[in-house]
């Protein structure tokens, strides 16, 4: 397992995701944003905004995607 926070993820706070994979800390900072965007967190609709953003520009997401996954790879293990 390792941990990235929601900052590492381009995101405003320090809320910690843990997974086996980069994947799995991609989707659940994925959830992170539309939890605190659906409650009207402010901080975090920029964040969300960027990540739906990405998607729409394959080339985009894609670098950022593998830049999450290489610092991920980085991570010690927890």
């Amino acid at each position: 397992m390792k941990t990235m926070t929601c900052a590492q993820l381009g995101g405003p706070c320090d809320l910690a995701h843990r997974g086996e994979d980069a994947n799995a800390v991609i989707n659940a900072q994925d959830q992170h944003l539309k939890e605190r965007e659906a409650a009207g967190d402010a901080a975090h609709q920029s964040a969300r905004d960027a990540m739906k953003g990405r998607w729409r520009h394959p080339k985009k997401s894609m670098d950022w995607y593998r830049a999450m996954q290489q610092a991920f790879a980085d991570l010690p293990t927890d």
